[in-house]
C-alpha cells in the first residue's frame, strides 16, 4: 500500500521463533535507509551525543545465543543507547546530524547485551532480586533523611500537587542550579535509592552522577517504591506521576524552553533508564514516558494556539487597509513564529525521548516496563495523531502482541480501542490492520482471560469501522463465533456483542410480516430465526444455556417471549418459511434455556462462581430478575397449555416445555385470576404421564408437579389434589399390571411382550414418582419388596428370570426411595414417633441392606449390580452414625436406625468398585458412549468416596482407590484428589498410613508380575511419580505432619524389611526408592529418628553390589541435612594401588570410589 510520496513501508510480522520481547520482530535490514513516513527533524542532534557511536553499535551489534537468553531471564539488559553527556541544549542540537532520528527511528533495534553486574546476580531487586513480598510495610522517615525534599513531601501525601511544583518554581527562579538538584534528587530516591545529589555533583556528567548513586544503591532491599504494596505507596506512584505531569504544565509557557531545566532532566532519566539496576530502570522509564504524555499535551494545546493566531492573523490581514493594524500584524507574525519554535522544540524532544528511551524499553526485561511504554504510547497517538499516529510508531504495538506476558499484550489492545473507534483516525490503521490483524484474531484464545476479552472487543472496533468490506474473512469470524461458548462468562459476553454486531442486526427494519391467520410478527423475528439457525449451525446442541447466557444481557430478543411463542404456535403465513422439526426443537431448548436463566439470574454450570463463593445477585440485579419472572410467568401461563398440546407428541420438546412451570411465580395464578389455565396445565400434565414412557419426561413431570405443591402458595389444595390423582393413577397401574403378571406364572403361562412392557412401564412411573412424591400412603412396599430376591442368580446354570432387567432394577429404585421417605416421615414427627414406626423402619432397611448386598455379590445382571450398589453406598450415608449423633441424639429410640458398614460389606464395595471403575474398555469410534460410560464409573467411585469423606468407612478402606492416582489421572484424578484432601482434614496419620498401603500395593502387583525387579521398571517409576504426588499432599507446613510423616517412614521401612535372611537384601528393600520421595518433609530430628530405626530394621553393615542400592539412596535421602552424619565413601574390595600412588592422593580416590559407587 503506497502513501505520501509513493514510499512503501513494511510491517512484517514477528517470525515463529519470536518468544523472548527483548528479540525485535523484523530484521533490521527490511527497514533500512531514511523514510518519508519519519516524523520531520531539522538537522538535529539533540543533546549533542555521539551519533556515530550510537548507529555503529545498533548495527554490529551480535545477537544474543538463546539458550543464554532462556538461562539469564531475569538479568537485566544493556540496551545500545546514547550515552549521555552532562546536558542537553538546543543550540548543540542545531548544529547536529538530523539523519540520526530517522535511521534509528525506521529499524527496529537488535537485541540489547545481557550483562552481569558486580557480584554475580547483581544487588537488590535491580539485579535478579526475588520478586517483593505480598504487603509492604508504611514509609517512615529514617535517620538523614530530610522531610522537606520532594520525595518525602509525595510520599507521605502532606501537600497538594500543584502547591508543591508552585513552590519547586519559585525556588527554580531564585537559584535554578540548586532547583534542579531538588530535582533529581527526587528521580534518585524514588528509585529506591537513598544516595545524595550535591550541588557540586551537578556540575558532573550525568553518567558519573548515576554511576555514583549505583554504587550507593541498597545492596540488601530487593524493593523500591514503585512496586511496593500497600494504600500509601499506590499514592506515592499516582503522586510520582501527577507530580512530573503537573511540573510540565505549569512550565509549559517558559521554563521549559530555557534549554536548562528539560535538557538536564532528560539527559539524567535517559542514562537511568539504561541503568542495569532495576529500581533505576523502571522509575527512570514511567517518568519519560510520563514526561512524553505531558509534552503531547503542551503540544496540543500550541497546536491550538498556533491555529488561533493563524486564524486572527487572517482576519486582521483581510480587512480594509485603513482599519487593519499593521503593529497587531507584527506582533501576530512574531507570536506565531515563537509558537512554531516552541511546537519544534516540543517534537524534537518528543523524538529524542522516544529513540533514546521508548525504542529500547518497549523490549526490555521487566514486564512492568514494558507495560508502561504500550499504554503511553497509546495516549499518545489517541491524542496527538498528526505526530504519532503513524505505521512507524504501530509496528512497536504490533510487534508487543505478540508478547509472553499477558499484562502486555492487554495494554497493547487497550492502546489499539479508543484508535479503532475513532472515526478520524481509523483511517490511518488500514496498513496496520492488514498486517497484525490475524494476530489480533488469534488473542481471542488467548489464555489470558483479559486479554481474550479485549481482542473480542478489539476485533469488535475493526469490524464496525468497516475499513473495506472484506477487513473480516468468513474463518476469522467463526473463531469469534465459537467463543460463545467458552466456559468464562466474560470471554462468552464479549464474543456474544460480536454475534449482535456481525448477525444479530437488523440494518433496515423489515417489512412486517404475517401469521396465516393474519397476525402480525413482531420486528424480533427474523432474528430469532437466525438465532435458532445458529443455533444448528453450531452443532452443539447440548450447551443452549451458554449461548443464551452469552447473548441474555446484550440483545433483547433473548426476552422476547411473544416472538418466540408466536413462531411455534402461529402458522407460517404466505410469504413465510415454516419451521421444520429441528427448527422447532431447537427454538424450544432455546426458549427454555432463556426462561430458566431470566428468572433465576444464575448462569450455567461452569460459568458462574467458584462454590466457594456462591452467585449472589445484587438489589439491582434481583430486582431486574424479579420483574423478568413476572413478565415470563404472565406469558407462559396462558401459552403453555397450548403449546403442550401441540407438541404432546414429541417427547424431546416435551421435556423442555414442562419444565417451564418450575420457574414461575406461582402467585399470579391467584393474583391475576388464572385458576383456569392452572387446571389446563395440570390436566396436560396428568395426560402426559398417562400416555408418555419416556423416563426423562416423567422425571421433568414429577419435578414439575413437586413444585406446583409448595406448600406456602395459595394453588397448594388444589395442586395437592391433581398430584394424588396422578400418583394414585400410576400405582393403580402398577398393581394391575403386576396382579395380571403374577397370575399368569402362577398358571404356567409365559407373560407376553405386552404384558412385561405394562410391568416394566408402570414400575417406571411409579420409581419415577417415588423420587418426587411420597407413596408410602398407597402400601405398595410389600408388593416391591416380593420381587427383590428376582434379582439375584440363583445359579450359574439356573433358569434366568422371567422378570425384565430393567422392571427389576425399578423395584431396587422403588424400595430406596421408599426407606428414605419413610425416615423424613420418622425425623418430621420426631418427639412422637413412636418406636413402633422407628422399629418397622429398622426392620425394612436391614431386611432390603441384606437383599442389596445379595445382589451387588450375585446380581443377575450388571445393571442390578449397579443399581443395588448405589443405593447401598447411599443408605450408608444416609442412615450413618451422624443421623443420631448430630440430627437427633435427644432421642434414643432413632440410634436404632444407625447402619454400618461392617468389614465384609467394604470388601464387597471395594471389589465391585475395582471391577466396574477402574478397568479399560475399548470405545473406538463412539465417543458418547465412552463419555456417558465414563461418567457413570465416576458417578460409582463419587459415591464410594463419600463413604471415607463423611467418615462412614475407615480411610485405610481407601487405599485400593489411591493406588490408581497416578494410572487413571485424567479420568478419576480430582475425584481421588479431593478424598485425599478430605481424609487429611480428619486424620493425617491415618491418611499418611493409607497412602504407604497404596504403595504397598501397587509394590506388590509388580512383584507378582515381575520376580526379579529393577530400578528402571515401568512399574516402579509409576510407584514413585505416585509417591511424589502423595508428598505434594503434605504441604509445607513440617511441623503439623511430624507425626504422620514419622509414622509413614516406619510403616514403609517395616515393609521393607519383611522376610529379611542373613545378609541378602530383603525382597521388599526396593520399596525404600518410592519411600525416599517423603524424606525431604521430614524435619531434620526427625530423619534421624528414621534413620536409627532404619538401622534397627535392616542393620547397616557392610553392603555391596546394585542389590543394596536402594538403601544406600533412602539413607542419603535422610542424610541430606546432616553431613557430618555421612559415611566415608566405600572402598572397593581388593582395589590394586597403581605405581607411583602415594598417601596424598587418597582424599581423591575415595571421591572417585565414591562416584563409581552404585546409588
Amino acid at each position: 500500500m503506497h502513501r505520501r510520496g509513493g514510499k512503501r513501508i513494511r510491517m512484517d510480522d514477528p517470525p515463529p521463533e519470536y518468544v523472548n520481547p527483548m528479540t525485535p520482530a523484523t530484521p533490521m535490514t527490511e527497514y533500512g535507509g531514511q523514510s518519508v513516513h519519519e516524523p520531520e527533524t531539522p538537522n538535529v542532534n539533540y543533546s549533542g551525543f555521539n551519533v556515530g557511536a550510537v548507529v555503529n553499535s545498533t548495527a554490529t551489534e551480535p545477537p544474543r545465543d538463546e539458550a543464554e537468553e532462556s538461562h539469564h531471564e531475569e538479568e537485566e539488559p544493556r540496551s545500545p543507547s546514547p550515552t549521555p553527556t552532562k546536558r542537553v541544549t538546543r543550540s548543540r542540537g542545531r548544529r547536529g546530524d538530523g539523519g540520526f532520528v530517522g535511521r534509528l527511528a525506521e529499524s527496529p533495534p537488535p537485541p540489547p547485551l545481557r550483562r552481569r553486574g558486580r557480584g554475580g546476580r547483581g544487588r537488590g531487586r535491580g539485579r535478579g532480586a526475588a520478586p517483593p513480598p505480598a504487603y509492604s510495610p508504611p514509609p517512615v522517615l529514617l535517620p538523614g533523611d530530610d522531610e522537606n525534599s520532594l520525595y518525602n513531601i509525595l510520599r507521605f501525601n502532606k501537600t497538594a500537587i500543584n502547591q508543591v511544583v508552585d513552590m519547586w518554581i519559585e525556588e527554580y527562579k531564585t537559584n535554578r542550579e540548586a532547583a534542579l538538584v531538588q530535582l533529581m534528587q527526587f528521580f534518585i530516591n524514588a528509585s529506591g535509592c537513598r544516595g545524595k545529589v550535591t550541588p557540586d555533583m551537578a556540575q558532573m556528567d550525568h553518567t558519573l552522577i548515576i554511576k555514583k548513586m549505583t554504587q550507593e544503591f541498597d545492596e540488601e532491599s530487593g524493593e523500591y517504591p514503585l512496586i511496593m504494596t500497600g494504600q500509601t505507596w499506590k499514592k506515592f506512584r499516582s503522586n510520582f506521576c501527577e507530580f512530573i505531569q503537573t511540573l510540565v504544565k505549569m512550565c509549559q509557557y517558559s521554563i521549559i524552553y530555557d534549554q536548562y531545566l528539560m535538557d538536564n532532566i532528560i539527559s539524567l532519566l535517559t542514562g537511568l533508564s539504561d541503568s542495569q539496576v532495576r529500581a533505576f530502570r523502571h522509575t527512570a522509564t514511567l517518568a519519560v514516558m510520563k514526561l512524553m504524555t505531558a509534552l503531547v499535551d503542551v503540544a496540543l494545546l500550541t497546536s491550538v494556539n498556533c491555529d488561533n493566531c493563524l486564524r486572527q492573523y487572517e482576519a486582521e490581514r483581510l480587512k480594509a487597509r485603513d482599519k487593519r493594524a499593521n503593529e497587531r500584524l507584527e506582533v501576530l507574525v512574531a507570536k506565531r513564529q515563537e509558537l512554531e519554535e516552541n511546537m519544534e522544540e516540543i517534537k524534537n524532544m518528543l523524538s529524542y525521548m522516544f529513540k533514546s528511551v521508548f525504542v529500547h524499553r518497549y523490549r526490555d526485561t521487566l514486564p512492568d516496563i514494558r507495560a508502561i511504554t504500550m499504554a503511553e504510547i497509546g495516549i499518545w497517538m489517541e491524542k496527538f495523531p498528526a505526530h504519532f499516529l503513524d505505521d512507524l510508531y504501530l509496528k512497536y504495538i504490533g510487534w508487543t502482541l505478540h508478547d509472553k506476558v499477558g499484562e502486555v499484550r492487554l495494554r497493547c489492545l487497550q492502546a489499539l480501542q479508543p484508535l479503532y473507534e475513532c472515526e478520524e483516525l481509523k483511517g490511518k490503521l488500514e496498513l496496520f490492520t492488514s498486517k497484525f490483524k490475524d494476530r489480533i484474531v488469534s488473542m481471542t484464545l488467548d489464555k489470558e482471560t483479559d486479554v481474550a476479552v479485549h481482542a473480542v472487543k478489539l476485533v469488535i472496533a475493526i469490524l464496525k469501522s468497516r475499513m473495506h468490506p472484506d477487513v473480516l474473512t468468513d474463518k476469522d469470524c467463526e473463531n469469534v463465533y465459537e467463543l460463545v461458548y467458552s466456559s468464562c462468562r466474560a470471554v462468552a459476553a464479549a464474543a456474544g456483542e460480536f454475534l449482535n454486531v456481525r448477525l444479530f442486526r437488523s440494518d433496515e427494519p423489515p417489512a412486517p410480516g404475517r401469521s396465516r391467520r393474519g397476525k402480525a410478527r413482531l420486528p424480533n423475528t427474523p432474528l430469532v430465526r437466525d438465532l435458532v439457525q445458529f443455533f444448528i449451525e453450531s452443532e452443539l446442541h447440548e450447551h443452549g444455556a451458554y449461548l443464551v447466557d452469552a447473548l441474555i444481557e446484550s440483545n433483547p430478543m433473548m426476552k422476547d417471549w411473544e416472538c418466540m411463542t408466536d413462531l411455534l404456535l402461529e402458522e407460517a403465513g404466505p410469504n413465510e418459511e415454516a419451521l421444520d422439526n429441528r427448527q422447532e426443537s431447537s427454538l424450544i431448548e432455546l426458549m427454555v434455556c432463556c426462561v430458566r436463566q431470566a428468572s433465576t439470574g444464575e448462569p450455567p454450570v461452569g460459568r458462574g462462581a467458584s462454590r466457594k463463593h456462591h452467585h449472589m445477585l445484587s438489589k439491582e440485579q434481583a430486582k431486574v430478575v424479579s420483574d423478568d419472572r413476572t413478565k415470563m410467568t404472565a406469558h407462559f401461563i396462558v401459552t403453555l397449555p397450548a403449546l403442550l398440546d401441540k407438541f404432546g407428541a414429541d417427547p424431546e420438546k416435551l421435556t423442555n416445555l414442562v419444565s417451564i412451570p418450575q420457574y414461575f411465580d406461582l402467585e399470579l395464578y391467584t393474583t391475576q385470576r388464572q385458576e383456569g389455565n392452572l387446571g389446563l396445565l395440570l390436566n396436560k400434565i396428568r395426560e402426559v404421564v398417562n400416555v408418555q414412557t419416556e423416563a426423562e419426561v416423567l422425571e421433568t413431570c414429577g419435578r414439575t408437579l413437586e413444585y406446583l405443591c409448595t406448600e406456602q402458595c395459595g394453588v397448594y389444595t388444589r395442586c395437592n389434589v391433581a398430584r394424588a390423582t396422578i400418583t394414585d393413577m400410576c400405582v393403580n397401574r402398577y398393581k394391575e399390571a403386576i396382579d395380571e403378571y403374577r397370575s399368569l406364572l402362577e398358571g404356567g403361562e409365559t407373560p407376553d411382550a405386552d404384558e412385561l412392557f405394562n410391568v416394566t412401564n408402570s414400575l417406571r412411573k411409579v420409581s419415577i414418582m417415588y423420587m418426587c412424591h411420597n407413596l408410602n400412603d398407597t402400601n405398595i412396599w410389600d408388593s416391591l419388596f416380593e420381587d427383590l430376591p428376582k434379582c439375584v442368580k440363583e445359579s450359574d446354570d439356573g433358569p434366568p428370570t422371567q422378570m425384565p432387567t430393567q422392571a427389576l432394577v425399578y423395584v431396587v429404585r422403588s424400595c430406596f426411595y421408599s426407606l428414605l421417605w419413610s425416615l423424613h416421615g420418622v425425623e418430621t414427627r420426631a418427639g412422637g414417633a413412636g418406636g413402633a414406626a422407628v422399629g418397622a423402619l429398622r426392620e425394612r432397611l436391614h431386611a432390603y441392606a441384606a437383599h442389596c448386598r445379595a445382589i451387588v455379590a450375585r446380581g443377575a445382571t450388571p445393571e442390578l449390580r449397579e443399581e443395588a450398589y448405589t443405593s447401598l453406598c447411599d443408605l450408608l450415608i444416609f442412615f450413618a452414625e451422624h443421623l443420631y449423633t448430630l440430627h437427633h441424639h435427644a432421642e434414643p429410640d432413632m440410634k436404632q436406625l444407625v447402619y454400618e458398614p461392617d468389614a465384609q460389606l467394604c470388601d464387597m464395595l471395594n471389589d465391585f468398585i475395582q471391577e466396574f471403575v477402574f478397568v479399560h474398555h475399548n470405545y473406538d469410534g463412539q465417543d458418547e458412549r465412552r463419555i456417558e460410560e465414563l461418567h457413570k464409573r465416576r458417578n460409582f467411585l463419587a459415591a464410594y468416596c463419600k463413604l471415607i469423606v463423611y467418615n462412614v468407612a475407615p480411610i485405610r478402606r481407601a487405599a485400593d482407590v489411591f493406588k490408581h492416582y497416578i494410572k487413571c489421572y485424567n479420568d478419576y484424578g480430582d475425584i481421588i484428589k479431593a478424598t485425599l484432601s478430605k481424609a487429611r482434614e480428619i486424620n493425617k496419620l491415618n491418611c499418611a498410613l493409607t497412602m504407604e498401603l497404596a504403595m504397598q500395593a501397587l509394590f506388590t502387583e509388580m512383584l507378582a508380575r515381575h520376580r526379579s525387579p529393577h530400578r528402571q521398571l515401568p512399574e516402579l517409576l509409576e510407584l514413585k511419580e505416585l509417591a511424589k504426588r502423595f508428598s505434594v499432599m503434605f504441604g509445607l507446613d513440617a511441623v503439623k505432619n511430624r507425626e504422620a510423616l514419622t509414622a509413614l517412614h516406619r510403616a514403609g521401612i517395616s515393609f521393607a524389611a519383611l522376610e529379611q535372611n542373613g545378609h541378602s537384601p530383603p525382597p521388599n528393600l526396593l520399596f525404600l526408592e518410592p519411600l525416599g520421595e517423603f524424606s525431604n518433609k521430614l524435619l531434620r530430628q526427625d530423619k534421624r529418628q528414621v534413620l536409627r530405626f532404619l538401622d534397627a530394621r535392616i542393620p547397616h553393615a557392610v553392603q555391596w553390589g546394585d542389590d543394596w542400592a536402594p538403601l544406600l539412596a533412602y539413607r542419603g535421602s535422610l542424610l541430606t541435612d546432616a553431613p557430618d552424619e555421612r559415611p566415608p565413601p566405600a572402598r572397593k574390595h581388593y582395589a590394586r594401588r597403581p605405581r607411583g600412588h602415594n598417601d596424598d592422593d587418597e582424599p581423591d580416590d575415595n571421591a572417585d570410589s565414591d562416584q563409581d559407587q552404585p546409588g
